[in-house]
């Protein structure tokens, strides 16, 4: 039985709970959130 997780949605929860919890970190957050979407939109 194997569990195939998508990278996106789980950088996405990663980044929330982060947001919740340290809430400075929000620009640093979604800055970083928007590059690894954006490399891996280029690598695909």
């Amino acid at each position: 039985m194997s569990i195939h997780v998508s990278l996106q949605p789980l950088v996405a929860l990663l980044a929330g709970i982060l947001i919740l919890l340290i809430p400075r970190l929000l620009n640093l957050i979604v800055a970083v959130y928007l590059i690894v979407i954006g490399i891996l939109g280029l690598v695909r």
